[in-house]
């Protein structure tokens, strides 16, 4: 690399974190400080003392990116030529072949798929929003530094790198993962291999979560009196807890956890701070704080009465009296242990997270009901029920926070459709001006004798085209900035979505993509009317 213009010869350590840095050049981490400040901290590091680099300003990095740019090239050369496919195929055989002893274990006597059993390999963390380690080195991780979980008596397993072990071999049936390592960057956090999701156990984990939230149903109502009560409370803590509950039910938060100095700043209901929340008289509440992700929730809400006298007086003051001031918890007698502790009490395995389910999937049962009943003219086609059951997963997705940025392409993508749209618009103008002349025993423009019968046909269809498309369209804008996916995956019973298919006659295929038909097989023999 250069070093103030000058060529520096680097170790092939060196040049590896080097090279993660360079490939960075084109993205916005670039401009961001801590992302650079954490990278220089840890190249500085890997350069060790007395180095010539002295400064991350003096650095060129262009060398690297240009090396990466050509060995980036063949592969996107490979696409363009006519052997492409077959060169592709090879080259996927050759993996998977190379990977098959990976994919499955033997649980049981069953053959079961293994989840991600890949290490994430060296380079720089990213993290989601403003992470404060973004840009630090993310290490190699070797043999060495992993455990895993095998049966008594069997083989223990092989790995490409001579001369390690593993760092212990358990026998642990009492837990459901492989393997696990400490994570290199958040070093309180590990790392875990799992079966996969079409798995047994991961199957049953699945139905007992949503069975669980389905059982809340019974409860709610007595729940809902209970934390009603409490708003008066004497005890501060029963009263900032039942006020808590109150936001959870309502708008499905997540609990949240306390954070260290050198994680993400990121807030959930139990960890709200006083500058996270305002009050608007009479009743109005606004909210606004980093979320899981790091994604922004910012939402005003109308309360009742009691609760946002409650959220004036602890915004206002502590326990003791005393004026509390940015940075103070808004709810300081409590966390997110001691609330799912009391949320056990109402219910046997009652959790903050079983709230969110119940809430995700009670909503997106009664917006596909209340669709059905609707019954819009969209709704005669395939398309158009799609596009009602979007809507009611979009409205899910907001509830829970699933946001996501615009995605790059989107502007492109819908000019194109625009064009499109604009051509068939126009086709059926030409048509229905067709029609027209055929009625009266007119011939067409180009001279040519038109049949009505003819005509209609073609002006039919590509009418039926037309709706297709604008349903696309207006779908494809409205669905821009929500992940329509987390929720799926992880908050909506998919009994619920296979039923209202079933109902409707719509391929499932429609709403669940490959991955989530494999995960959720279990819920596919389900009754059309089943009902969360």
């Amino acid at each position: 690399m250069l070093y103030d213009g000058v060529p520096v010869d680097l170790t092939p350590e060196q040049e590896e974190v080097a090279t993660f840095f360079a490939v960075m050049k084109e993205t916005d981490y670039m401009k961001k400080d801590t992302f650079l400040n954490n990278f220089w901290e840890g190249f500085r590091e890997v350069l060790g003392h007395g180095h010539v680099i002295k400064s991350l300003d003096k650095c060129d990095f262009l060398p690297f990116y240009n090396w990466h740019m050509a060995e980036r090239e063949p592969k996107k050369n490979l696409s363009k030529e006519g052997g492409a496919s077959q060169e592709k195929e090879k080259l996927k055989k050759e993996k998977d072949e190379a990977e098959a002893k990976y994919k499955y274990a033997l649980v049981d006597g069953r053959q079961e798929m293994v989840g991600n059993f890949r290490v994430e390999p060296p380079g720089l963390f990213r993290g989601r929003g403003e992470h404060p380690k973004m840009g630090k080195i993310k290490k190699r991780i070797y043999p060495r530094d992993i455990t895993i979980n095998i049966g008594e008596g069997v083989p223990i397993p092989g790995h490409p790198f001579t001369g390690q072990q593993w760092k212990e071999v358990k026998h642990d049936k009492s837990v459901t993962w492989l393997a696990f390592w400490r994570d290199p960057v958040n070093t309180k956090e590990y790392k875990y291999v799992f079966l996969a999701a079409t798995s047994t156990w991961k199957s049953e984990s699945d139905l007992q979560k949503y069975e669980k939230a389905r059982k809340l149903k019974d409860f709610i109502g007595g729940i809902r009196d209970t934390y009603t009560r409490n708003w008066d409370s004497r005890d501060r803590a029963e009263r900032q807890m039942a006020t808590a509950l109150y936001f959870i039910d309502k708008l499905a938060l997540r609990a949240g956890h306390e954070k260290d100095e050198d994680e993400a700043d990121t807030v959930g209901c139990c960890t709200l701070k006083v500058e996270n929340v305002e009050c608007a008289p009479p009743n109005h509440i606004k909210f606004d704080f980093l979320g899981k992700d790091s994604i922004r929730y910012e939402n005003t809400v109308d309360v009742e009465d009691k609760v946002f006298k409650n959220v004036e007086l602890f915004k206002r003051e502590n326990q003791s009296g005393k004026p509390k001031k940015e940075g103070d918890q808004l709810f300081e007698c409590f966390d997110a242990q001691d609330l799912n502790v009391r949320l056990k009490d109402l219910m046997e395995g009652l959790s903050v997270k079983v709230f969110r389910t119940y809430n995700a999937s009670i909503t997106l049962d009664r917006l596909l009901a209340e669709g059905e009943e609707a019954a819009s003219a969209e709704a005669e086609t395939v398309e158009g029920r799609v596009a009602d059951y979007n809507r009611a997963n979009k409205e899910v997705a907001i509830l829970c926070n699933h946001q996501r940025s615009v995605p790059k392409a989107h502007e492109n993508q819908m000019e194109k459709l625009q064009e499109k749209l604009d051509a068939v618009r126009q086709e059926v103008k030409d048509l229905q001006a067709d029609l027209k002349r055929a009625k009266a025993g007119k011939k067409g423009e180009d001279g040519k004798v038109l049949r009505e019968e003819v005509v209609a046909g073609k002006l039919e269809k590509k009418q039926a085209q037309l709706l297709k498309m604008e349903i696309t369209a207006k779908s494809k804008e409205d669905l821009k900035t929500v992940a329509l996916g987390t929720s799926k995956i992880n908050y909506l019973d998919p009994r619920i979505t296979v039923a209202w298919c079933k109902r409707n006659e719509v391929p499932i295929e429609k709403v669940f993509n490959k991955s989530l038909l494999s995960k959720f097989l279990w819920a596919m023999d389900v009754e059309p009317e089943f009902r969360f």
